[in-house]
């Protein structure tokens, strides 16, 4: 069915995140030819009026390309089950952590669901259902918003900026103010956010007043050679690998494993803990080295 633009009520659309490049590519689709698919709608209060469940983009790009009418699918259900009914087939595209935590809220404030009913209708964990609304509880909000309107990817916020708010959220709340003009990459914010844990308070605060002169800072390197820059690299693979694995602990990887996985896991720990220790007691000169030099200058990033 065709349904007037101005018959929609856009209810819904602080659960999706502002993507620009989606975005484009929807504009010269729809101007080329035409509406595709169906948006998804319930009925509303009202006669004649109806709730948007999904389509928000579709509609937005519409509204530019001054269209007055949408073709639409009317479901049958409420408007918690029709929610959930586009979560689990995935919608327009596969939601964020945080866009998942948020319509997680939504259905919870607005619809009284339940955690364990949640998790039996999207066909989840109930521990899932915990962490995704944990995303959305401890981040704040106005972090939140930036990441709505797309000034923050949303894989930076879930990697770094939510555990930056866990341990200080004040200071989550001034690195993305200060970084007002400034998309970060996963790359860079993985930078701040690795400088900040191993940083004083001094540093972090240093850090977060001015985390573009810090990521700058990383851009000015000198050439290296060529062993050096092999041992950088497989310390940022150490790095990286190790924020992957902290990220899957969090995720539940080691408390939901069956009792022998757990022993499996515990003695690969174990292993590795003994190697990063072999490598702290080589490496602890450096520590006291960078130490002085940090003091000498002030300079927020790290040495290489």
């Amino acid at each position: 069915m065709q349904v007037e633009i101005s018959q929609l009520e856009l209810r819904y659309a602080r659960l999706r995140i502002r993507d620009e490049a989606q975005r484009a590519k929807l504009l010269a689709s729809l101007a080329k030819d035409g509406q595709q698919s169906p948006v998804m709608v319930v009925a509303g209060e009202e006669p004649d009026r109806f709730v948007l469940i999904d389509g928000y983009a579709r509609v937005a790009v519409l509204r530019e390309l001054a269209r007055d009418v949408v073709d639409a699918t009317e479901l049958s259900l409420s408007e918690a089950d029709a929610l959930v009914k586009v979560h689990r087939l995935e919608g327009e595209r596969r939601r964020s952590p945080l866009e998942e935590g948020w319509l997680l809220e939504e259905l919870m404030e607005r619809h009284g669901l339940r955690l364990g009913e949640l998790a039996t209708r999207l066909g989840r964990s109930k521990s899932w259902v915990s962490r995704r609304l944990a995303l959305v509880t401890v981040l704040p909000c106005s972090v939140q918003e930036r990441v709505r309107r797309g000034q923050l990817g949303a894989q930076v916020a879930t990697k770094y900026l939510v555990p930056l708010a866990r341990a200080n959220a004040p200071h989550c709340v001034t690195l993305v103010a200060n970084l007002e003009g400034h998309r970060p990459t996963v790359r860079e914010m993985g930078a701040l956010y690795s400088a900040w844990r191993l940083g004083d308070a001094e540093q972090r605060a240093r850090i977060v007043r001015s985390p573009t002169l810090f990521l700058k800072s990383l851009d000015s390197d000198e050439p290296m050679d060529e062993a050096a820059a092999r041992l950088l690299n497989d310390l940022r693979s150490l790095s990286a690998i190790a924020r992957r694995s902290e990220r899957r602990v969090d995720d539940g990887a080691y408390r939901d494993a069956a009792s022998s996985s757990r022993e499996r896991l515990a003695r690969a720990w174990s292993y590795a803990r003994r190697s990063f220790e072999s490598l702290r007691a080589v490496t602890t000169p450096w520590e006291e080295e960078d130490a002085r030099s940090r003091n000498a200058d002030g300079d927020p990033a790290p040495s290489p």
